[in-house]
């Protein structure tokens, strides 16, 4: 046995992708898979601020790629936005403003569609949870998780938005966030009723340190795959 560690990569079938957004553009990605056995749900990474160096490649999207198929058997989409580069590569376009990126959310939920993955949910991580708010209110979603939620671009008509559909949202809220902490987040996101707010002591909006990582990977699969929860710490080799 050996123990799962920041850097730890663990099997699964990785597959690089192109996205093809409604507007002509080709978005760079990877899908992570189990091995030899079909997903129970999927997650769609939806990453952190582009122009604040956010990208498909940020630590706690990369580390659930590395870790959740082979322990928690969760399919994993993580992309680049457009005009995002990443070591896997830049996507076409230019920096939205999370408008034009509605686009580039509705290419990754229509590729898991048509690949046919199931239970499809949005991981969105700061930025990415702006996006997951605005455009991925869809009936191809079965809910979404929030890591570090700022509501700058999402406002209340869009949270009015999940409350009218009911569609689960769960928001991991640091103590020390620099944007919305916890008391904040419970009231901004009092108006929707089916949503959880979990916060998280001691952490910050960039979620370092591998004592907050498994906290924030342990939660989402204890909501999307509660069959696997808790996550093991260790790996049989």
């Amino acid at each position: 046995m050996s123990e799962i560690r920041a850097s730890t990569v663990l099997p699964a079938v990785r597959k690089p992708l192109t996205l093809h957004t409604a507007d002509g553009l080709n978005l760079v990605g990877e899908l992570a898979l189990p091995e030899g056995r079909a997903p129970a749900a999927t997650l769609i990474c939806l990453h952190p601020l582009p122009t604040a160096g956010g990208m498909m490649d940020s630590h706690v999207l990369r580390k659930a790629s590395y870790r959740l198929p082979a322990l928690a058997d969760l399919a994993v989409l993580r992309f680049n936005t457009r005009g995002t580069t990443s070591e896997q590569g830049t996507s076409e376009g230019e920096f939205g403003e999370g408008e034009t990126e509605r686009y580039d959310v509705a290419a990754a939920i229509e590729y898991c569609v048509e690949a046919g993955l199931p239970r499809l949910w949005l991981l969105g991580w700061s930025f990415g949870t702006e996006l997951a708010l605005k455009w991925g209110n869809v009936p191809a979603v079965d809910g979404a998780i929030l890591l570090s939620p700022a509501l700058h671009r999402a406002g209340d008509a869009d949270l009015d938005g999940w409350a009218a559909t009911r569609r689960p949202l769960l928001a991991l809220v640091p103590e020390l966030d620099d944007y919305l902490r916890p008391d904040e987040a419970r009231a901004r996101f009092a108006r929707v009723p089916q949503a959880g707010i979990i916060a998280v002591d001691r952490a910050k909006h960039l979620w370092v340190g591998e004592p907050y990582v498994r906290i924030v990977l342990n939660e989402i699969v204890r909501r999307v795959n509660p069959a696997a929860w808790p996550l093991p710490t260790e790996w049989k080799d």
